[in-house]
């Protein structure tokens, strides 16, 4: 099949997604006052490091996302996950770091914890990997530590498989998409 440069975005950017439950809504700076309180479970850092930031770390963190990739050959694009039911608070985030022209995107999501085993994660990831898809993207990958079977099952949901491949003690799985 011949690359056709025309449908891969020059910039791609993140741009609202709606699935049933969840707005999808690109990161500003501003949501880090109450993603930080999403986010302030030390338990959610025990496959990812780290520990909870306060809202001024996250704050400062998110406008480096914001401004973008130093490297023009690498696009981030991040969302804030708001469920619509209310009063609407926001729930998690799911991000997308495309590379190769835009054709391969690494994914990632975490869910806070008064939300989680709802199926969030899930709906959001399916979202992402739709809008994806419809974006150019070919190939969706993931890192998932072997022991963090609630991710795995997020990232299956998400059509995404594993392939035996580790980095940095995580697992890769991976999506082709048509």
């Amino acid at each position: 099949m011949r690359f056709r440069e025309a449908a891969i975005p020059a910039s791609p950017h993140a741009e609202p997604i709606r699935t049933p439950r969840l707005d999808l809504l690109p990161l500003r700076v501003e949501h880090a006052e109450e993603m930080a309180a999403v986010l302030s479970d030390p338990a959610l850092h025990t496959f990812i490091g780290g520990a909870p930031l306060d809202p001024a770390a996250l704050r400062a963190r998110y406008d480096r996302l914001t401004a973008g990739s130093p490297d023009p050959a690498v696009s981030w694009c991040n969302w804030v996950l708001r469920l619509r039911e209310a009063p609407a608070p926001l729930t998690g985030t799911v991000q997308a770091t495309l590379t190769d022209r835009a054709t391969t995107a690494e994914i990632a999501w975490v869910i806070g914890t008064p939300w989680q085993g709802r199926g969030l994660a899930s709906e959001a990831a399916r979202g992402l990997v739709d809008r994806l898809r419809t974006r150019g993207v070919r190939t969706v990958i993931a890192h998932i530590h072997p022991d963090h079977h609630a991710s795995a099952a997020v990232a299956a949901a998400a059509g995404l498989t594993p392939t035996g491949v580790e980095r940095d003690g995580e697992v890769r799985w991976r999506r082709q998409l048509r």
